[in-house]
């Protein structure tokens, strides 16, 4: 206890003097800051606009995210105290580190709606990998955890958009399918289940790896889900630089939402005693139908087309959990609390090689003067759209290798002696967690 209190002062005391030293409010009415070493497009937006996207993504975050991790009956209460640790000290630190890529101009960082959109993105990484290891780490390590990936999943869209190219509009600022496609879903996943190997444990208690739902779970899941319907749509569209970039968007997200519910109600009762499904598998299908949308969500997937990709996307998790989840558990040893390689990872894997035929398959006379707004170095003829496919392809590589690479890393770290939980303690904290 007095290491996560000790931790958590060290932070924010961090935290407050780098705030203090480089980070102003942008002036975002003022054109004389803009260069081209900041790219304006992130900051000189409308307010007004931008606001309501920060508050539906924040909330998508909080409420849709954080109580997805609360299905455990014995961690419920206590997921959803530690999803607030995480966001809270994730904000701060995303600003800070992509801050100093992205807005860092006359050695200062400019925030506005935008920065704390992209902020909420980075957050939803390290909420989707808390997934993985849930029940398995104690707040401090979460906390060592958050730090590491928010840092290094900013770095891996640093890879993606400046030095790859791989951006669908015009402005670098534009990151949707980047952030939420591949930086959220894929890169949250794959580094949580490499932590979550990293910290197998093969002696644990097999009654205490057991993910027992009880009412009040199936509550928790009854509001995520809900959430998730409503904010969705928001959150793959938040990033979006143009209102004419928000439409496709918002309606591939739906059409693929809606077709991945069908989805499990075609397979639940197959695969499954149960008549119907239970919420919390409509709320992976959900989770699903958009990951899948994520990068290929601003593309011309057409109504019929994000309906078959959802349809496809909300088979998995059933399936994963039926089939694959036990080999990964077995041989791979991966213990993958919360399964997010079926919600996310194989989703967003599936949403990122989608995004890549349709980048193939991208012309002038199928986009209109969209081109220019969804593909710009092919409008520009600086790439070919097979040479822009490849990019993406190769950014899907780029990410797991990080990802991957990056959760062996923090796993390690988190698996010093001095920071695990002593086994007679861990009931004890759980407790504590229970009363908050």
């Amino acid at each position: 206890r007095l290491r996560l209190s000790g931790l958590c002062f060290l932070l924010q005391i961090l935290t407050i003097i780098l705030f203090a030293v480089f980070v102003r409010y942008s002036p975002e009415s003022s054109a004389g800051l803009c260069s081209q070493q900041l790219n304006c497009s992130w900051r000189n937006q409308d307010s007004g606009f931008q606001h309501p996207r920060f508050r539906d993504v924040h909330l998508q975050a909080l409420l849709g995210f954080g109580l997805l991790v609360a299905f455990l009956s014995r961690y419920g209460p206590g997921s959803v105290a530690t999803s607030i640790l995480i966001v809270a000290f994730a904000i701060q630190w995303a600003v800070l580190i992509q801050g100093f890529l992205y807005f860092f101009l006359n050695s200062k960082i400019y925030v506005g709606a935008q920065s704390m959109v992209s902020a909420d993105f980075c957050t939803a990484a390290v909420l989707i990998s808390s997934g993985a290891v849930l029940g398995k780490v104690n707040p401090l390590q979460l906390l060592l955890l958050t730090l590491l990936e928010v840092t290094l999943c900013t770095l891996n869209e640093y890879i993606l958009l400046s030095l790859m190219g791989v951006s669908h509009q015009s402005g670098e600022g534009t990151r949707k399918g980047v952030t939420v496609g591949l930086g959220s879903s894929c890169f949250g996943a794959y580094f949580g289940l490499m932590v979550s190997r990293v910290l197998h444990q093969p002696h644990m208690d097999k009654r205490k790896e057991q993910q027992d739902t009880g009412q009040q779970p199936d509550v928790f899941a009854v509001v995520g889900t809900i959430c998730l319907w409503i904010f969705w749509p928001s959150f793959t569209s938040a990033t979006t630089a143009r209102n004419d970039a928000e439409p496709w968007a918002v309606l591939n997200t739906y059409f693929s939402l809606v077709a991945s519910t069908l989805a499990t109600f075609v397979l639940s009762p197959v695969l499954s005693e149960e008549n119907t499904p239970r919420v919390v598998q409509i709320q992976d299908a959900t989770l699903a139908g958009v990951a899948v949308m994520g990068m290929a969500g601003e593309m011309l997937v057409t109504p019929f087309g994000a309906l078959i990709a959802g349809f496809l996307a909300g088979q998995i998790p059933l399936l994963g959990f039926r089939f694959l989840t036990p080999i990964l558990s077995s041989r791979l040893k991966i213990q993958d609390t919360c399964g997010v390689h079926n919600i996310h990872g194989l989703p967003g894997v599936l949403g990122a090689l989608l995004g890549t035929l349709l980048t193939a398959l991208a012309t002038a006379d199928a986009y209109g003067g969209r081109l220019e707004l969804v593909f710009p170095l092919v409008a520009q003829g600086s790439r070919t759209a097979m040479e822009q496919a490849l990019y993406q392809l190769c950014a899907l590589l780029v990410t797991l290798l990080l990802a991957t690479l990056g959760g062996i890393l923090t796993g390690g770290i988190l698996k010093m002696k001095r920071l695990r939980s002593p086994p007679a303690t861990r009931e004890l904290e759980n407790t504590v967690l229970w009363e908050v």
